[in-house]
């Protein structure tokens, strides 16, 4: 009887410190929350207002008769699904490059070796540079030419300036039976190395935060059980960073998605500036909205796929 005493008067204590804790949280997180109810959710509202609303002459007014009007212009009159596809493609390339080499390098700048932290400020250095480049002065046209020319050197690159060609990649797999899209994929990935190094920053900071709070007591354990280094990686430190790899991918999309060289974007935006349609600054708010829908689509199905596989170590 003492003994459920003491369980239960330990199960409050718990409970009242994980309240005490919520709280501290909402604490912190209130001016946020203020200043977001206050100001920005006008603004989101009065964005969405805009997509249902007709210029007539300098005023906006809603749009009566046809409320989807630049809903249309968006998805029938207009170039911009053929940019989002190309835009989602890009996408799909991009962002397992980025996790596995972030991956790579984190694992190897775990290790002990002189000039560990060099290495790690070197990595980190262009996201650092690229968060300079906007200026009160600076227009989005000209931020995505510069983070085009900083991240991946020139917008069109000639054949001469490609580090490897397919040709090299076929005649490196020539005894292996793979495909070409598998050999299109390893040349996009050798000629964008300097891109994808330039864009992983973050990502390995998060991959080794996650691997430095791994015990060292459980790679002793299976070390002692005779356990290789492929079988320790795959079985012990791929599991237990396996909640890190689920932020840097939902990272890596949002960033992909929001890039100043992101094509959608670059669209989006050059929609009023070129005068394509009467309409133009709605149609560029309908385009914003839809891209953003289908930006937290995709994030969501991501996070649901990986949150699957997903270890957590539980602490009790």
């Amino acid at each position: 009887m003492t003994k459920d005493i003491k369980i239960k008067s330990v199960r409050k204590k718990i409970a009242s410190l994980d309240k005490r804790k919520a709280r501290g949280g909402w604490f912190f997180v209130l001016p946020f929350v203020i200043g977001f109810t206050l100001i920005y959710l006008p603004i989101v509202a009065e964005s969405i207002y805009f997509t249902f609303c007709n210029m007539e002459g300098s005023a906006t007014v809603f749009a009566k008769g046809d409320m989807f009007v630049n809903y249309k212009v968006v998805f029938g009159g207009s170039d911009f699904l053929e940019t989002l596809l190309k835009g989602l493609g890009s996408m799909l390339l991009e962002v397992p490059m980025i996790l596995m080499f972030s991956l790579f390098m984190a694992v190897l700048l775990n290790q002990k070796m002189a000039g560990r932290a060099a290495f790690r400020a070197i990595f980190f250095i262009p996201v650092i540079i690229c968060t300079g480049i906007m200026d009160q002065g600076t227009s989005y046209e000209d931020m995505a030419v510069m983070e085009e020319g900083i991240e991946g050197g020139a917008a069109e690159e000639s054949a001469s300036s490609q580090i490897v060609s397919s040709m090299d990649v076929e005649n490196l797999f020539a005894n292996m039976s793979v495909g070409q899209g598998l050999v299109g994929y390893v040349t996009q990935a050798i000629n964008s190395i300097y891109d994808i190094a330039n864009r992983s920053g973050v990502q390995m900071l998060i991959f080794l935060s996650g691997l430095q709070s791994i015990s060292p007591a459980i790679y002793e354990s299976v070390q002692i059980d005779g356990a290789s280094a492929w079988e320790t990686f795959w079985k012990i430190t791929f599991p237990m960073i396996s909640p890190m790899i689920l932020v840097n991918a939902v990272y890596t999309i949002i960033d992909s998605f929001t890039a100043g060289s992101n094509k959608v974007m670059y669209y989006i935006f050059n929609t009023f500036e070129k005068g394509s349609y009467q309409n133009g600054e709605l149609i560029q708010s309908a385009m914003s909205w839809v891209y953003f829908l289908i930006v937290l689509a995709i994030v969501g199905i991501v996070a649901a796929i990986f949150s699957a596989f997903v270890f957590y170590q539980r602490k009790d």
